[in-house]
């Protein structure tokens, strides 16, 4: 993650979702888990902070490669580009309704299930689309299903977006 990307997140907890892409057909092994299929296309990956650090914590994290992979998604980091990141500092745990909600977006797909998602019930939390993710979509499934949910903010390019909501 760039420094400028970095400073933009505050350390509060809450909720996220990387935005990361993929060029090239290959595969991933994900430890114990098994091997992801890997397509080209787009990835939602729904993730939550409500440990030390907060969002800038675990972002800064999940923008390096890891050299030692501790979450699936370590494992996968290093063959995607994180185009950006969604989040939310609404101090309600709203991981499993981003992954519920990413899950019902037109075209998601799940490549592998558990992906993410070992410690709780979803199907997963990795979701695979063919076109590029518009956050609007996201967004309008997130607000009817949860009208209370806080704000939604971008991340992109070493710089912090307008409030999405």
């Amino acid at each position: 993650m760039s420094e400028s990307l970095s400073s933009a997140i505050p350390p509060w907890p809450g909720t996220y979702a990387l935005v990361l892409s993929a060029g090239v057909r290959s595969s991933v092994d994900i430890g114990k888990l098994g091997t992801l299929p890997l397509l080209p296309g787009f990835y939602l990956y729904i993730g939550s902070a409500f440990g030390f650090g907060g969002l800038k914590a675990r972002l800064a994290h999940h923008g390096k490669i890891a050299t030692r992979p501790h979450w699936h998604i370590d494992y996968l980091r290093p063959k995607t580009s994180l185009e950006s990141i969604w989040y939310s500092c609404d101090a309600k745990k709203r991981e499993h309704l981003w992954a519920e909600v990413a899950s019902e977006m037109p075209g998601a797909t799940v490549l592998l299930a558990r992906f993410g998602a070992s410690d709780c019930s979803c199907v997963a939390h990795l979701f695979y689309f063919e076109q590029i993710l518009r956050d609007a979509c996201f967004k309008e499934i997130l607000f009817l299903r949860s009208p209370d949910h806080g704000p939604i903010r971008k991340a992109a390019g070493g710089s912090l977006a307008d409030s999405l909501r």
